[in-house]
């Protein structure tokens, strides 16, 4: 493990590290803190790049030029934007809870008083500018044996949300989660929290490195986050998302595959209950029923395998998966026509459905090698 002097010289060769420590000086008040001096200590790379100010903040994100800063009032928080990365502030501050799950209340404080008001050990120590390492009780201890730890025993009933984040953390780093804080994450109960929050924390789940460990992790601490039928260590999914192709979502391919055995109204409501936008519950549903899946299979030509993959989302067609999913997401999805719709009004065609009929025509005598050039796909659709 790294000390604390050697994390501010890899911090110095980082885009974003280079930034806040030429913008900062020791005693200026401005310390990095959480996962960044973690990720530091354990000679990782940071994620981000996190700072604690004891003072103004908003005169400290001035002093970082040529950012774009988007300044949150309510938690004394400021997000400052450079092209390659992007700083976060936050004022030290102390944070109460009104009830269960509720979003803080907070207040200046001292930089020990914002240390103790995070999550874990881990993620509760501040490196100076001058490689003075600030920590809470048992934070190196813990950071040394790869234990996550949460500070209090209040910690996942103020914030329900924290149980997300320590199967993150558990996942990612590769930590045990100790005795007393697994005791505390099956004890919460989740539901104090809102659905959109839940649902935010599950999304930066599915985008962590090994989403399925993040998932297992999770359904380990806390049975509740996750419905009924979800498998978090689904079959064939290692085969869909090999085939996915670039432009497709591996984090929803990894949502379909764990929920495919849910049922489809329950699942409807409850990707609607994590506010997950429309679009992505729509490729959710249908990947996780696999639709596609025995047309596509059946499907004997190239212009029938379009047709049986024809405007369903890739995700559920590597779902799917098969010779004929590989063949469509490889090759027969980029075929296109050299002439449109406008070609056949110019040739006298009506408008209506018939254009359309035409031209889907057209391809499928293209998709099957019968025709090619301009040409012959006029002729085709003009028959």
């Amino acid at each position: 493990m790294r000390n604390p002097r050697e994390a501010l010289a890899a911090l110095r060769a980082l885009p974003c590290g280079a930034r806040a420590l030429d913008a900062f000086a020791p005693g200026d008040g401005v310390h990095v803190v959480g996962g960044a001096v973690r990720d530091l200590l354990l000679g990782r790379r940071p994620r981000e790049v996190d700072l604690v100010v004891e003072g103004d903040l908003d005169a400290a994100a001035g002093r970082l030029a040529g950012g774009r800063v988007l300044a949150h009032d309510r938690f004394g928080t400021a997000r400052v934007l450079f092209g390659e990365c992007e700083i976060d502030l936050a004022r030290a501050r102390r944070e109460t809870y009104l009830r269960p799950g509720a979003l803080p209340d907070v207040e200046p404080a001292s930089l020990d008083e914002d240390l103790r008001r995070r999550d874990v050990t881990v993620n509760a120590m501040a490196l100076g500018l001058d490689g003075t390492l600030h920590a809470v009780p048992h934070a190196r201890e813990d950071l040394e044996a790869g234990v996550l730890r949460v500070l209090h025993d209040r910690s996942f009933v103020d914030d329900p949300t924290r149980l997300w984040r320590v199967a993150r953390y558990s996942a990612r780093l590769r930590f045990a989660v100790e005795p007393r804080t697994r005791a505390l994450a099956h004890a919460a109960d989740p539901s104090t929290v809102s659905g959109d929050r839940l649902g935010a924390e599950l999304r930066l789940a599915l985008r962590e490195p090994d989403p399925r460990a993040a998932l297992r992790a999770a359904r380990d601490l806390n049975a509740r986050l996750l419905p009924e039928g979800f498998d978090p260590d689904p079959p064939g999914l290692d085969a869909a998302l090999a085939l996915l192709p670039p432009d497709g979502r591996p984090d929803l391919v990894t949502l379909a595959a764990a929920t495919a055995g849910m049922d489809a109204r329950a699942l409807l409501e409850w990707l609607d209950e994590m506010s997950f936008a429309a679009a992505e519950r729509d490729t959710v549903a249908a990947a996780s029923r696999w639709s596609t899946g025995a047309p596509l299979r059946a499907a004997r030509t190239p212009a029938e395998i379009a047709r049986a993959a024809r405007g369903v989302p890739v995700e559920a067609i590597a779902l799917a998966g098969g010779a004929n999913a590989r063949r469509f997401l490889e090759d027969l999805r980029h075929v296109r026509l050299e002439i449109t719709g406008a070609d056949l009004l110019a040739a006298g065609v009506p408008q209506g459905p018939e254009i359309g009929e035409r031209l889907r025509r057209a391809l499928d005598r293209k998709l099957d090698g019968e025709i090619a050039g301009r040409e012959a796909e006029l002729a085709v659709a003009l028959e």
